[in-house]
């Protein structure tokens, strides 16, 4: 039975997944149906419907009530996502929401309450899940003659995303947004740390506010220590460097090997191990490793890797009835981790336990 889908935002993020939808389906990846376009300026959502056969609409209810809908992309800002999830669950949806899933802690409880009360599939966009060079670097660190993990370092850098090619101006609003650089942008660092190191035993962090804008810190400090005894320190900046591409510089100590990139999808990664010389995992071997190891060898792999992966992972999974990777728990854990951040900054940095 084919998938309907329609998408609810046409804002920078939901062109990133009307793009990756459009794709699926012409290139019949998978049985879907790109049935309906949603926002608030109807004049956009034509835009986004055109090349697509959609229907364009202006209300979101519409889309969510229709009983022709199978699954609501949810891409609007992030203050607008709550009310949309409940009434999607509510009415037996299935649901892919952009993260965070909302801008505070007790919300995002609300939502996972309300999603697996409905018996709905429910994805999440910590789309580096589905990052080639972040998959396989998370196979490497497996291997166990590396022995224990010992520390992760990372650094995160963007320009303020209200300018540029974002152009998302509700990120300098925290009634809408919530927060700055470390929930709108560096909950998908977190998620990361998680599925590395496991489960933060307790914290520290501290945030700045440079740019001036109310409630939207631009810089985030945190330390982390995990249950398996490993450590890390997040480093999130947004700044005023707007020629500079979106940064994300990762290493990672193992008591036998040391591993690094520069890149958060695809790219090269560097490594050594025990008493070798230091070696390189090319771009072109990145990408190969990953393929095989998602069982996406062949012309529709190679498409969808310009694409959105996790978009064709969400919907198989809705199709085969299987339990989204990552879903709504697997966001609510990098959630809690946030929360404790900005609860140690609220107290000049002291020690959280989670």
């Amino acid at each position: 039975m084919t998938l309907n889908v329609a998408l609810i935002g046409c804002g920078f993020i939901g062109r990133f997944h009307s793009t990756a939808l459009r794709a699926i389906a012409g290139r019949g990846a998978l049985d879907i149906k790109y049935a309906a376009v949603v926002d608030a300026d109807y004049d956009r959502a034509s835009t986004f419907a055109e090349p697509t056969g959609a229907v364009p609409l202006a209300d979101p209810h519409e889309a969510i009530d229709s009983p022709d809908i199978d699954v609501v992309y949810i891409c609007v800002p992030t203050g607008g996502h709550k009310e949309l999830v409940l009434r999607a669950a509510e009415r037996g949806k299935h649901i892919f929401c952009e993260k965070p899933l909302a801008t505070n802690l007790a919300d995002v409880e609300e939502m996972v309450e309300a999603v697996e009360k409905a018996g709905v599939k429910a994805g999440v966009g910590l789309v580096l899940r589905h990052s080639p060079i972040l998959t396989v670097l998370k196979d490497l660190i497996s291997d166990p003659t590396l022995g224990r993990m010992m520390t992760i370092v990372f650094r995160d850098d963007q320009f303020f995303p209200i300018e540029g090619h974002y152009a998302s101006e509700w990120r300098r609003d925290s009634t809408i947004a919530g927060a700055g650089t470390l929930l709108e942008h560096s909950i998908h660092d977190i998620d990361i740390l998680r599925w590395f190191a496991g489960d933060v035993r307790d914290l520290r962090g501290k945030t700045r506010n440079f740019a001036g804008y109310e409630g939207i810190e631009d810089l985030a400090i945190a330390q982390l220590a995990f249950e398996n005894g490993a450590e890390a320190t997040l480093t999130s900046i947004w700044h005023a460097v707007v020629g500079r591409s979106s940064t994300r510089h990762l290493e990672v100590f193992m008591e036998k090997g040391v591993f690094s990139i520069d890149h958060d999808y695809l790219g090269p990664i560097h490594y050594q191990v025990q008493a070798q010389n230091a070696q390189m995992l090319t771009e072109a071997e990145v990408r190969e490793r990953y393929l095989k190891g998602v069982g996406l060898e062949g012309e529709i792999g190679e498409g969808l890797l310009a694409y959105s992966l996790e978009d064709y992972f969400f919907l198989k999974s809705v199709i085969e009835d299987n339990d989204p990777f990552p879903d709504f728990r697997v966001a609510l854990e990098a959630h809690r981790v946030i929360d404790g951040i900005y609860r140690s900054a609220a107290g000049d940095g002291e020690l959280v336990d989670l």
